[in-house]
């Protein structure tokens, strides 16, 4: 049934990040398409709520962390230091723009109670343009997206020797196929890191969000048809380097 309503929306719509996996496990994500109340008592919930698959426009949304409403999942998904997490997308209809990765430590190991709009987040992934023009060329956010019913799938590494404790996971996909008018996709996720790593960030990776993104950015307030953008060949993806934890 999850599948049937998330294909369904995909025929109007845009999209999301549906489920998670670890290795072999899978953990199911929130469906705004199914019934909202029996998926907020699933003590099985590792993503935070959200309730519609259309993009937030503005750098400033509150929402920007973590969808809307963004709240609190009930359960995690254990992990070790090192080890995949892959986000999960059925028909994925956009191809340009920037796909970044983000975790953030949550205050007391409690994500239950966790804010995400005042989290300090570190990048652990980013992909970008692959090849070609930025117009017309293969954007990782092109070239993921399976069409032949299989899933779309996206792999980044928790960073290596990172501390132990409960974290945010955070999917972003940038849009930017309509002109200086981007749109951002983001949901998050509930993580266990386990392990004896005692890595941490330092203040250089760290940004809020919102805030890490705004209008005054050429790379996010940018038009991909303007003849001076079209035909580039690079694109510079915005925010802090990503942390590896070594």
């Amino acid at each position: 049934m999850l599948a049937a309503s998330w294909l369904a929306s995909q025929a109007s719509a845009h999209g999301g990040c549906l489920n998670y996996t670890v290795g072999d496990t899978w953990y199911p994500g929130y469906s705004p398409f199914d019934d909202q109340p029996s998926q907020d008592a699933a003590p099985w919930m590792v993503q935070r709520k959200w309730t519609t698959n259309d993009p937030i426009f503005e750098t400033t949304n509150a929402s920007l962390s973590c969808n809307t409403p963004g709240t609190p999942a009930r359960a995690y998904i254990p992990i070790l230091p090192g080890q995949n997490i892959t986000a999960v997308y059925m028909y994925w209809v956009h191809t340009v723009g920037p796909m970044l990765a983000w975790m953030a430590r949550c205050t007391n190991d409690d994500c239950h109670t966790f804010d995400s709009s005042k989290a300090d987040w570190f990048k652990i992934g980013e992909r970008g343009l692959q090849d070609g023009t930025v117009e017309l060329g293969n954007w990782f956010q092109k070239t993921f997206s399976n069409w032949d019913g299989n899933p779309s799938l996206w792999s980044e590494i928790v960073p290596r020797e990172l501390k132990k404790g409960k974290y945010l996971v955070r999917h972003e996909i940038i849009s930017l196929h309509s002109a200086n008018k981007p749109q951002f996709y983001p949901e998050c996720a509930h993580l266990d890191v386990g392990g004896d790593g005692s890595a941490e960030p330092d203040a250089e990776y760290l940004v809020k969000i919102p805030g890490v993104w705004s209008m005054d950015q050429p790379e996010i307030n940018i038009n991909i048809y303007a003849p001076d953008v079209s035909n580039r060949t690079t694109y510079k993806i915005p925010g802090p380097p990503v942390w590896t934890g070594v």
